[in-house]
């Protein structure tokens, strides 16, 4: 793409967080520790040398096996190994703990200019000066373990870029050819079959990376450009070519939305890979760059450059003054989400109904429509309203659903009628808990229950009053079959006579002849403010 059609944010000078100095040749590779608080890097001085970030000091003493230059190192997956590749043409593994060489390879004949881990941890790949590429059993006991497969024989006559696929079923290869074309090569990792050849670079392939949902492999040439390619049809996507000079290395973020690559043009650049555009203006450097690695959390940048020095870069800061913070974020994992709900049947949401307990509307007139059938509304006439507000609601004394957290509350806002007043039952006269009294002791419901008695006192006058109850039977020899008990008793009729029981009920209610025995009216206010708790979602479940 050219230049003129890419538009940009330009950017201050960047500045490096961290400078690291010490080696005595040019610094071929930087990778990040566990932790973020340390980098390792490789030098043509035959040196590993570990740093401190914070500080930029080295940490401990210098790793070497023997005095070969070191082209490459890679970190193993679960960070506690470090893999390195030597111009001696042999492959050493490293135990970060300890600092010391742990398994040696051999069987390159020539310079191993790149070194790769497999995901899982259990192989790694290397390739050569010799033109081949080799796969490494990192479990095995032996000391010189043999390779998992006879070498490659990949056709480059330099093999200087070799990267799995995050599947671990292809290998990529890239290198000279000695040709006008120098294509990137890529093979069945069981069977070293050939699956693909890709064309389009005119020089020789330095370094090749795979983005981790394998769908893209990126690759940088000696050409000057940056190419992708799709692993669908293996056909190109873009051509990068915004640096003048050879580029040296490329490094994909974490999240995939970022590339890294370094040149010889003494620069560092990022490009958004959503649109294939330069991020900011380059990262400038005093000297050719040779390496470049992500932190794990794609937030920082650590590069390599000749003459032995290595820097931290913080791609946060660089991203927020561009006004592109939002390519540190994971859009495959919202995507994903998304995706997930979008399986699931849709939630039915319902706004909350806030109830008022049962038979707080019994005293509104009844309409055409039956009791059944007639929808329930919180609007009443204010009268209504009122009357309900801070008189009995008669079905709260038969509730008959389990005990909750309101009973006593709504007992205490049933005051006792007087004598004189009308009693209105619509449908079946409602069944009474019996509450015993016992001295010293609180009241308490009763399991058994009784249909409430009008008080003998009350007879004369309810009977000229009391409105005729629908569905009820108007003869007291038939009430047996009509209202049945909802307990094993014998049956009762509607005559005068009040049975004992109910007779002891009364007179304890009404007379103090159990001084034991205190009836506590709540206040007006007291009664509001229950009555708000009430309407609470809190106590929507139904029985309320």
């Amino acid at each position: 793409m050219s230049s003129t059609a890419i538009q940009k944010k330009e950017t201050s000078a960047i500045t490096h967080r961290q400078k690291f100095e010490g080696h005595t040749g040019n610094v071929w590779g930087a990778i990040h520790l566990p932790g973020g608080q340390r980098i390792i890097t490789c030098s043509g001085d035959g040196s590993l040398r570990v740093w401190n970030v914070k500080s930029g000091t080295q940490i401990g003493e210098d790793w070497r096996d023997g005095d070969s230059e070191v082209w490459s190192i890679a970190l193993s997956p679960d960070g506690k190994k470090v893999v390195s590749g030597s111009s001696d043409g042999a492959v050493r593994l490293w135990d970060i703990d300890t600092c010391k060489v742990v398994k040696k390879w051999t069987g390159h004949t020539k310079a191993v200019l790149s070194v790769c881990w497999s995901r899982d941890g259990r192989r790694v790949l290397s390739g050569s000066w010799d033109g081949t590429a080799r796969q490494w059993e990192v479990e095995s006991g032996e000391t010189i373990p043999e390779p998992i497969l006879a070498s490659i024989e990949t056709g480059h006559e330099l093999v200087y870029a070799v990267v799995y696929s995050p599947d671990m079923t292809l290998i990529a290869t890239g290198g000279w050819d000695g040709r006008d074309e120098h294509p990137i090569k890529v093979w069945d990792a069981k069977t070293g079959k050939l699956v693909a050849t890709l064309k389009g670079h005119t020089k020789w392939v330095w370094c090749l990376a795979w983005t981790k949902d394998g769908k893209t492999l990126v690759s940088r040439s000696y050409d000057r450009s940056i190419r992708t390619w799709n692993t669908t049809n293996w056909q190109q996507t873009a051509v990068l070519d915004e640096h003048t000079g050879l580029v040296r290395g490329i490094a994909i973020s974490p999240n995939d939305r970022i590339l890294a690559s370094v040149s010889g043009d003494r620069t560092a650049r990022l490009w958004n890979l959503d649109n294939g555009q330069p991020i900011s203006s380059p990262i400038q450097h005093a000297v050719y760059v040779t390496c470049v690695s992500f932190s794990a959390g794609g937030k920082r940048l650590a590069t390599g450059c000749a003459l032995g020095n290595a820097y931290i870069w913080d791609i946060a800061a660089i991203l927020r003054e561009a006004g592109l913070d939002d390519l540190l974020s994971d859009p495959k994992a919202k995507k994903s989400t998304l995706q997930v709900n979008a399986t699931r049947p849709p939630i039915q949401v319902h706004p909350p109904v806030n109830r008022v307990p049962q038979g707080f509307f019994d005293g509104v007139p009844p309409s055409n429509s039956s009791p059944r059938s007639r929808p329930r509304s919180s609007a009443l006439p204010a009268s209504t309203f009122l009357s309900r507000l801070f008189g009995q609601s008669p079905s709260d004394a038969h509730h008959t659903s389990p005990s909750s957290p309101l009973d006593w509350a709504r007992n205490l806002l049933n005051p006792r009628r007087q004598s004189g007043e009308q009693i209105e039952l619509h449908g079946r006269n409602p069944p009474v808990v019996e509450v015993p009294c016992a001295p010293g002791l609180r009241r308490n419901a009763c399991a058994r229950e009784r249909r409430k008695r009008p008080l003998p006192w009350q007879n004369a006058a309810a009977s000229s009053s009391r409105p005729p109850k629908p569905n009820a039977t108007q003869q007291s020899g038939t009430a047996t079959q009509s209202q049945p008990s909802l307990q094993s008793q014998p049956a009762t009729s509607n005559s005068s006579t009040t049975p004992a029981v109910g007779d002891n009920a009364a007179a304890t209610s009404s007379t103090p002849s159990r001084p034991n025995v205190v009836l506590i009216q709540a206040g007006l206010w007291a009664r509001f403010g229950l009555f708000i708790g009430c309407l609470s979602p809190e106590y929507q479940d139904g029985r309320h």
